[in-house]
């Protein structure tokens, strides 16, 4: 068996998109485990969003436009990258602004840690696998086959495949497509936030919830399936890695488990102790034809490397989740 350095607390632990929402998640997650000495990296431009790091420990704040003249000067004292930064907009179509942050930006990261030896984590997405056509396994042989559905899908399935093509890798890397993930701290996405934010804000402004009406056949209104995973569980999947450090790849991260729109909101209405008023609401023509009625990660993968924490399940994420929501309204 390959050694595997020991995790020292007293080295640098780097988190791009710091104050963003799995991000800042996960600097709490490293926070708990004592592991204090991190370097948050990001734009730091949004008053709302750096709220995310309040009340946290790290070491020091990078912008993201200086780190890699920081990481050239301090590459010695870094013991672990976390590449979570990445413009997240699946509605935003200017493809060179995707194209330098999400895709450019992280193979300047993936050869700084080839030449420096750093373990690196980063964030790809669910998104790589379009309409689902081919389903939701982590094969990386299938990567190639891939068919986004938009510019932001594009730019991580770019890197991807570009990745697995490298003849020079770090000695650990992974890549996780995130499903959808939702949690504390993602008030700032606004649109983008998770389905659990925007059924929670609409059913305290309203009473009610509305929901996409099916457009397919094949699913009844409401009855859409997503593969909900709770951002404390992805936080775990990813402190796990960083101290396994063997089996590099990519990797599928969800829960696991499709559940439908109406579970989620059901949920929701239950954890807010409300009674179920849902309605339904024609999909807008222009993402119709790009909806998705079904998502489900294969997590047969990281569970083949050793990785056999539970998820938890959507009512008792919901209700965690929600009851935070209310505490803080």
């Amino acid at each position: 068996m390959r050694f595997i350095p020991l995790i020292q607390k007293k080295k640098m632990i780097v988190v791009t998109g710091a104050a963003g929402f799995i991000a800042s998640n996960l600097v709490d997650k490293l926070n708990q485990e004592n592991f204090n000495n991190l370097i948050v990296v990001d734009k730091f431009d949004d008053p709302e969003k750096n709220k995310n790091l309040d009340g946290c420990s790290f070491t020091e704040k990078v912008d993201r436009n200086n780190f890699f003249d920081w990481l050239d000067t301090n590459y010695e004292e870094v013991e672990f990258i976390f590449h979570l930064g990445a413009r997240t907009d699946t509605t935003e179509f200017d493809r060179e602004l995707l194209w330098e942050l999400n895709t450019n930006y992280t193979k300047e990261i993936w050869k700084r840690c080839i030449s420096y030896q750093i373990p690196l984590i980063y964030a790809s997405s669910a998104a790589t696998y379009g309409l689902g056509e081919n389903g939701y396994l982590d094969d990386e042989s299938k990567i190639d086959e891939l068919k986004p559905l938009n510019p932001y899908g594009e730019s991580k399935n770019e890197f991807d495949k570009w990745a697995l093509a490298q003849e020079k890798k770090p000695f650990f890397w992974v890549g996780l497509k995130f499903f959808n993930v939702y949690g504390p701290k993602e008030n700032h996405k606004g649109r983008m936030a998770s389905v659990v934010w925007h059924a929670f804000n609409q059913i305290q402004e309203t009473d009610e919830m509305k929901l996409f009406r099916s457009h397919n056949p094949d699913y009844n209104d409401g009855e859409q399936m997503r593969d909900f995973v709770y951002v404390k569980d992805v936080g775990e999947v990813m402190y796990w890695l960083m101290h396994h450090r063997e089996d590099s790849g990519i990797y599928n991260m969800g829960s696991g488990k499709a559940r439908t729109f109406l579970d989620l909101t059901k949920a929701v209405f239950a954890a807010m102790n409300k009674k179920e008023q849902i309605g339904f609401i024609d999909t807008p023509l222009d993402i119709r034809d790009k909806y998705q009625y079904f998502t489900e990660a294969d997590m047969g993968k990281l569970k083949g490397i050793g990785f056999e924490e539970g998820y938890r399940d959507l009512e008792k994420g919901v209700l965690e989740y929600v009851t935070k929501l209310a505490a803080s309204t």
